[in-house]
């Protein structure tokens, strides 16, 4: 009964609108049966768009990547060490997501104009910190409170070293946890608009500023193509980053690497 229940609830708010947009984008305006490539001409037809994608990918990797450091580290500090001010540690690194993202931006342009910053990809990198990192850090901290001090100590105590207690103990084991945050903070990088034209100015576009545009269109054909296209880019980010994970080795067993 459950998974049948759990069948209807896809198929009502995922399978369903996803296979009618699909089917929007191949068809005709106005239309739901004329067979029509008109909405993905239309889409790449759009100025800049493949400049914007690659944009959008160059920065969204990046914000991953520091994401990924800073939240693994901010989050095995929480986690599994005691040090004095940890509880208002912890609530500043979630004041980001309680204080509007525009207040924080307006202020961070000021300082990124006078630094050099603004109108930058590294300026744009940095202010989509803001809204990422406090997620990446409280996945993290849930990670590692699930996996404990006992293996690591365990480890140490059998002489490992810390790289190597990281690389055969710590990252298979979060491996759940990394593959959430590349995904979401993939995903929250990329929808980010209003912050990225302000510190961007412009001059930075990301396929966002291409896209969010398009939504005042009646063109619903081209709307539809455009959405499909803004929803893939995650997906392939996410398997891509998930095929490099799977060849990193991080156990030896009997002179033979072992790959998760």
């Amino acid at each position: 009964m459950k998974k049948i229940l759990f069948w209807v609830i896809a198929m009502l708010f995922i399978i369903s609108p996803v296979g009618i947009l699909v089917l929007q984008s191949f068809t005709s305006p106005g239309s739901w049966t004329a067979f029509s490539l008109y909405g993905w001409r239309g889409l790449f037809e759009t100025t800049r768009l493949l400049e914007a994608t690659g944009t959008s990918l160059t920065i969204g990797f990046f914000v991953t990547v520091i994401n990924i450091g800073v939240g693994m580290s901010a989050g095995k500090a929480l986690a599994l060490y005691t040090f004095h001010g940890k509880t208002a540690v912890d609530t500043l690194f979630v004041m980001p997501l309680l204080v509007p993202i525009l207040a924080i931006t307006f202020g961070v342009h000021i300082a990124m104009i006078r630094i050099g910053l603004a109108d930058t990809g590294l300026g744009v990198i940095l202010i989509h910190l803001v809204p990422t990192v406090p997620y990446s850090i409280r996945i993290f901290r849930n990670g590692y409170v699930s996996l404990g001090r006992r293996m690591q100590e365990q480890a140490e105590t059998l002489g490992a070293s810390a790289g190597r207690t990281f690389f055969d103990i710590e990252l298979p084991l979060l491996k759940p946890s990394v593959q959430s945050v590349i995904f979401l903070t993939f995903v929250i990088s990329l929808s980010q608009y209003v912050i990225t034209s302000i510190i961007g100015g412009g001059t930075v576009v990301t396929l966002a500023m291409v896209y969010f545009p398009f939504l005042d269109s009646a063109d619903t054909t081209l709307i539809a193509a455009f959405s499909i296209w803004f929803a893939v880019l995650p997906l392939l980010f996410y398997i891509t980053a998930g095929a490099v994970f799977r060849l990193l080795p991080y156990r030896r067993k009997s002179g033979r690497r072992e790959l998760f």
